[in-house]
């Protein structure tokens, strides 16, 4: 295999991880910040405050953006991984 497939290859699957993982991350990021903004304003310092809300929200983003996250796996894999593999 010549490196320049391999590296096109190897970027392309990263691009594929940074787009599945999105969601995902954005949503942390958000219910994070709005739990930390209302522990600041009400004094509240427990800590499953913070986690409890966070792992709903990400567990509900997950469940909806499962079709996305399975299309994109399938179509990297079956667009670059298997020609290659294959030899096509």
């Amino acid at each position: 295999m010549d490196e320049a497939i391999f590296f096109d290859t190897m970027r392309q699957g990263l691009w594929v991880a940074v787009a599945i993982s999105t969601p995902l991350l954005v949503v942390a990021l958000a219910t994070g910040l709005i739990i930390g903004l209302f522990q600041a304003l009400t004094s509240i310092q427990e800590m499953t405050l913070t986690f409890v809300p966070k792992l709903a929200a990400m567990l509900a983003v997950f469940w909806i953006s499962m079709g996305f996250m399975a299309q994109s796996i399938v179509s990297f894999f079956h667009d670059k991984i298997i020609p290659l593999i294959v030899g096509v």
